[in-house]
């Protein structure tokens, strides 16, 4: 019974996540390079699916160090809060 009261907590949480990193999205300035959907300047790659190929996890170990994970990208390593990866983590993951 705790597992199904809890689920639609761990959904709304999740929901929360995301919208936070929706804003942090904007409040960081990644439109700025980024598009997804029809909103943000296609300088680098489109985020519209980015969450059907990468997960959370590995997202955020992107956001913390572009360069480790891709040493010949062009993406600048941006001070950001855990709080702010795990909530843009989450946003772009969820771009299906």
């Amino acid at each position: 019974m705790f597992v199904a009261l809890a689920a639609p907590a761990l959904g709304q949480d999740r929901s929360a996540l995301v919208d936070e990193g929706q804003r942090a999205f904007m409040r960081n300035g990644c439109y700025g390079c980024h598009t997804i959907g029809r909103r943000g300047t296609p300088i680098a790659p489109d985020l519209s699916h980015v969450g059907a190929k990468y997960g959370a996890e590995y997202i955020a170990h992107w956001l913390r160090d572009p360069r480790a994970v891709r040493p010949s990208g062009h993406m600048p390593m941006l001070e950001l809060a855990d709080e702010e990866i795990r909530a843009l983590a989450a946003f772009l993951a969820a771009q299906q």
